[in-house]
């Protein structure tokens, strides 16, 4: 982004349901935080008051969507964060560390819902004029193994969990060839590793970037 001031840093933290994003990006906040850093933690959808009528409707609608429907309604939602949210942050010179961002779409809308990618990809770059993180953090994991976290959790299924393991299978490829295709953005982390660990190599890498 052209209109952010320097020290103004973006953050996403990409992955399948249950591979621990939530956690990461709270840690990840907590280490910035004691840097005396302004930290912004906003996740995709559900960033903005529009956003989280969005997420309503795009994750417990009890009814069906048509795909590319809910293609176009996150792409609302991440207009509207981008623009009224991220940039404003960045433009202060602030951290702003979200869960999730366009590479979910072309995950879960491009691959997922059988969609063209790339279609869904420009779709979201024309939303937000092209904005993009600074860095993606991929939490790489089984989707076996993150259906047996989301099950521990003893929580209802959104839309999305509830869809069935060749649905997942396929957003985890997704995943790993968008962290192919843009190796210098993406760093691709196993989920499997302990808490711990997977924290110290994400701000292993911030460092060198900061």
């Amino acid at each position: 982004m052209s209109d952010r001031t320097p020290g103004g840093l973006w953050i996403t933290f990409e992955g399948g349901d249950g591979s621990g994003k939530t956690t990461q990006a709270a840690l990840l906040q907590e280490w910035f935080e004691k840097q005396g850093r302004v930290v912004v933690r906003t996740r995709e959808p559900g960033g903005t008051e529009v956003g989280v009528l969005i997420r309503d409707i795009v994750l417990h609608h009890r009814g069906d969507i048509a795909p590319r429907a809910e293609a176009l309604l996150y792409a609302a939602d991440r207009a509207h964060h981008v623009e009224t949210l991220v940039r404003p942050a960045l433009a202060r010179g602030e951290v702003v560390i979200q869960d999730r961002y366009l590479d979910s779409s072309v995950a879960y809308q491009g691959a997922g819902r059988v969609l063209d990618a790339g279609e869904i990809r420009d779709l979201s770059l024309w939303a937000t004029g092209g904005a993009l993180p600074d860095l993606t953090v991929l939490l790489d994991l089984d989707p076996a193994h993150a259906r047996e976290r989301l099950d521990a959790d003893d929580k209802p299924f959104d839309r999305l969990e509830a869809e069935k393991s060749e649905f997942h299978h396929r957003v985890r490829d997704a995943y790993l060839a968008l962290a192919a295709a843009e190796p210098e953005r993406f760093l691709v982390l196993d989920a499997s590793q302990p808490i711990d660990v997977i924290s110290a190599e994400v701000r292993e890498r911030l460092a060198g970037a900061l």
